[in-house]
């Protein structure tokens, strides 16, 4: 495959051509299902099944487990495609171990491919899946995650030595602009101030897209009006910044001694002995850079700051964060982080879309269903993870939970390709937080859907003041 680079004069049409191509109405279409004999749910109009499930999820899929039990159906807009939920960890195991030819993740994820792109190894299935993450995984091994390390922690410095003492703030907000930066510098490997300010807002503005206008581009004629039009403007200024950074990027003198992900995918692709396939274009490269800022930057913030709120609502489970900290004890700290992204999951549910018909939990389930396991479900079951309703990283030293009981980052092939670098980076941060603070709450919080991720609705404020 050879590298296309296009001119920039030519990205506005490359925008274009995605938003077209990738538009739900113009993506591979799925024959209609036979909804006779699928497990129960809702008889609701659709667009009310909808909203139920983007808008009130945290409320939604516990009423319809004990409505209808451990497996039920919901019906989405546009045209009523059944959503199976499944709620236990064998039918997820059933899922996850699925054959990939048939449980296809790509197309239950294609509401993302018009900012993700056609390339993103979250719409990718199969072959190309496979191929794409065969590229991605050397960046993202042990030997580079402890590269990143160091720089993830100068970045974690510089912010919290601006944090004022006993002044509330949102701290999801922070966590934001500090796993932006990481993205940014780490990942993309911009290090030029002034391109840096040129992304940040584009790139914020790229993060914080409502549900409304992920649905809408099932209706092309509304991008020419309102939040659609401003969101593809966005998306093309966007683009025109990544393209030039990678263009610059493949010149670049020291390319070859680079440590962030775009440099080290370059080279890889750019090796004397790499083989066509290895080659990345830029057009993969920008729809692999943003499927990474969009999977990497908001769900690790949130997961920083519900453990920031979590610590500060406990003086003895801060004090014991304190001394992980002091101590250098990360396998503490990295327990902190896994029970905040199960006491308050990010992500909703883990999708496959069936290519072939499959029996799953003793459903026969016909060709085009989706199905998924519920991650809200399966981290607050009683017989899944003890008294679920209590912030306890002691759940998680030493041992991990029972397979499929905690599943932030899905699982089986398409388990979350960065894992590893989101658990690094959250040690990372809350090691610099906790050795320089103590931490208090302030108020009540809880979970508010924002997009395809749920966020603090009030941002998980809290007060800091000197150890």
């Amino acid at each position: 495959m050879t590298a296309v680079r296009p001119d920039l004069s030519d990205v506005s049409e490359l925008t274009a051509r995605r938003f077209r191509r990738m538009s739900p109405g113009n993506q591979t279409k799925l024959p209609p299902v036979d909804t006779t004999g699928l497990p129960p749910g809702p008889k609701w109009p659709v667009l009310v099944q909808t909203a139920g499930l983007l808008r009130f999820r945290h409320k939604f899929h516990p009423y319809l487990r004990k409505r209808y039990g451990d497996v039920f159906t919901v019906r989405l807009a546009p045209g009523g495609r059944p959503l199976v939920f499944f709620t236990r960890p064998e039918h997820a195991k059933e899922i996850f171990a699925g054959d990939p030819e048939v449980f296809h993740a790509g197309k239950a994820n294609g509401i993302l491919g018009p900012i993700m792109g056609e390339h993103s190894l979250l719409l990718q299935d199969s072959s190309e899946h496979k191929r794409a993450r065969k590229l991605l995984m050397p960046a993202f091994n042990g030997h580079a995650l402890r590269e990143y390390q160091s720089l993830v922690t100068e970045v974690a410095q510089a912010e919290v030595s601006h944090w004022r003492p006993d002044q509330e703030f949102r701290s999801l907000d922070r966590m934001n602009a500090l796993t932006l930066e990481v993205i940014l510098r780490v990942v993309f490997g911009v290090t030029d101030e002034e391109r840096l300010a040129q992304l940040r807002p584009r790139v914020n503005k790229t993060v914080n897209i409502s549900p409304a206008i992920l649905l809408g581009w099932g209706y092309p004629w509304l991008q020419k009006f309102g939040p659609w039009k401003a969101t593809i403007t966005n998306q093309r200024e966007l683009d025109e910044l990544m393209y030039a950074e990678i263009r610059e990027r493949r010149t670049a003198p020291d390319l070859a001694d680079r440590t962030d992900v775009l440099s080290k995918l370059i080279v890889q692709g750019e090796d004397g002995d790499a083989a066509p396939e290895n080659r990345l274009s830029d057009s993969e490269l920008r729809d692999q850079l943003v499927t990474l800022l969009l999977a990497g930057h908001e769900t690790t913030a949130t997961a920083l700051a519900w453990a920031l709120y979590e610590a500060g609502r406990d003086p003895e489970l801060l004090a014991r964060c304190q001394q992980a900290a002091t101590d250098g004890d990360d396998d503490y700290l990295e327990a902190v982080m896994k029970e905040s992204m199960r006491l308050h999951p990010v992500i909703p549910m883990v999708v496959r879309t069936l290519m072939q018909p499959a029996t799953i939990a003793g459903y026969d389930l016909p060709k085009g269903t989706t199905v998924g396991p519920s991650i809200i479900i399966a981290h607050q079951r009683e017989d899944n993870h003890e008294d679920p309703w209590t912030f306890m990283p002691e759940r998680f030293l030493g041992h991990n939970p029972p397979t499929n009981t905690w599943i932030p980052f899905g699982g089986g092939v398409r388990r979350c390709i960065g894992a590893g670098f989101a658990q690094m980076e959250g040690v990372a941060v809350l090691r610099e937080v906790f050795a320089a603070y103590d931490v208090t709450a302030i108020g009540e919080d809880e979970p508010k859907v924002r997009n395809i991720t749920s966020v603090p609705r009030h941002g998980a404020r809290i007060t800091v003041s000197p150890r």
